[in-house]
């Protein structure tokens, strides 16, 4: 499912119009965006799931190319968590 899909599936269940529930889709990203930002940053959605920042280390990798040795840096990765419901109903 696109962007644009989820926009007109939401227009539709909630009966507003498409630039309403595309408005509201964006705020949505933008919130979360924000949360995982901050130090500490989560976000929890009861029955959906949780999205949370982990910090990954540097590690060593190798180029599957050339099989040469390179370095990876450390990175902040979003992580994210189903919720009960949504296990279920998978």
């Amino acid at each position: 499912m696109t962007k644009a899909e989820l926009i007109d599936q939401i227009a539709e269940d909630a009966g507003i119009k498409k630039t309403q529930a595309a408005d509201a889709l964006n705020s949505f990203m933008e919130t979360v965006t924000g949360a995982l930002k901050k130090k500490d940053g989560k976000v929890t959605l009861v029955g959906f799931g949780t999205f949370s920042k982990i910090r990954r280390k540097a590690r060593k990798g190798r180029n599957p190319q050339t099989g040469d040795p390179i370095k990876i840096k450390a990175c902040n990765v979003v992580k994210f968590r189903p919720g009960k419901k949504l296990r279920e109903a998978v």
